[in-house]
């Protein structure tokens, strides 16, 4: 990234296409409310699903989001985000449902391979017994199409069996923003109403409607390690390896999710204004960029997403 943030070439760059995809956008978050008994937003607390919370906002009106507001939570994740994430639910008056990887842990559901072993990869299950818990017909969540390539194959409304499993040759087609939400016992969709977004649209979006995140998104003085390409910080569950040489970087996250596989970038950025101009500039995926589980293998995800994983 760069040293300096020019931000000038945003009087070039326009952003009225961002009309058109939050009508989309809440045309979806629509068709979710009228078309399934028992639906629930994924809310983490980044930057995609605020998004789409502030879609739904607009889509519903403050204090009336028809769905629940569910998040599993890996007992890794940053506190600056959950704490931002309590506190958005509260003020808009959302219901707010939390599920733990440590409780599937508890229960014997989740078995870790050594105690520092990723829990990344284990929401899945957690997810799939929130699912069976509270009987979801849909879950919608906020990927995007450019975040990584298994991500791409995904239509918006996502069909999964009743074992909670993504098959890629079965995916309905979508025709005309028709959708296909027939389901069997036991079975439910992944929703993605911001599939036709980009990084930069979603930037563009949060400076637009000056939508609040949570601070890491932003430049700060953070301890670090290079490892494998990639800033790894320093934190009692990444701790520097032998011969490691720890640097305070000027950092911020692209995207946040568990602390053990979670990297920042190199910014200045102090703005979403000046994250804009970062993007325009970035040749390499955010996830590429940051997340260490989807280092081991070009089809990681997809192998994970067939699992159940969102």
């Amino acid at each position: 990234m760069n040293a300096r943030v020019d931000t000038s070439v945003l009087s070039h760059l326009s952003n009225r296409h961002l009309d058109a995809l939050e009508e989309e956008t809440i045309f979806i978050l629509r068709e979710v409310a009228a078309a399934f008994e028992r639906p629930a937003l994924l809310f983490s607390g980044g930057k995609d699903s605020l998004v789409m919370l502030r879609c739904a906002e607009k889509a519903f009106g403050a204090g009336r989001i028809p769905y629940p507001l569910l998040m599993i939570d890996t007992g890794h994740n940053f506190p600056e985000v959950t704490d931002f994430r309590d506190f958005r639910a509260q003020e808009l008056g959302a219901e707010l449902i939390v599920r733990s990887v440590e409780d599937s842990m508890a229960r014997g559901t989740v078995r870790l391979a050594h105690p520092g072993e990723s829990r990344n990869v284990h929401q899945s299950v957690t997810l799939l017994e929130a699912i069976e818990e509270f009987r979801f017909d849909a879950l919608i969540g906020g990927a995007r199409r450019d975040e990584e390539k298994a991500r791409a194959k995904e239509r918006i409304f996502s069909h999964r069996d009743s074992f909670g499993q993504w098959q890629p040759k079965a995916q309905r087609p979508e025709l005309w923003t028709l959708f296909n939400t027939r389901i069997a016992q036991g079975e439910h969709f992944r929703v993605f109403p911001i599939s036709n977004w980009t990084e930069l649209d979603v930037w563009q979006y949060i400076d637009r409607e000056q939508i609040a995140l949570p601070s890491l998104y932003y430049t700060h003085q953070r301890d670090v390690v290079e490892r494998k390409g990639l800033l790894v910080p320093v934190t009692p569950l990444t701790p520097p390896k032998d011969g490691e040489q720890v640097v305070q970087r000027d950092v911020r996250f692209r995207t946040v999710g568990d602390i053990t596989c979670t990297c920042p970038v190199e910014s200045t950025a102090a703005t979403a204004a000046d994250i804009v101009v970062e993007t325009l500039a970035a040749d390499v995926s955010e996830r590429g960029a940051t997340r260490m589980d989807d280092k081991t293998s070009e089809a990681s995800m997809e192998k994970r997403k067939k699992d159940g994983y969102f």
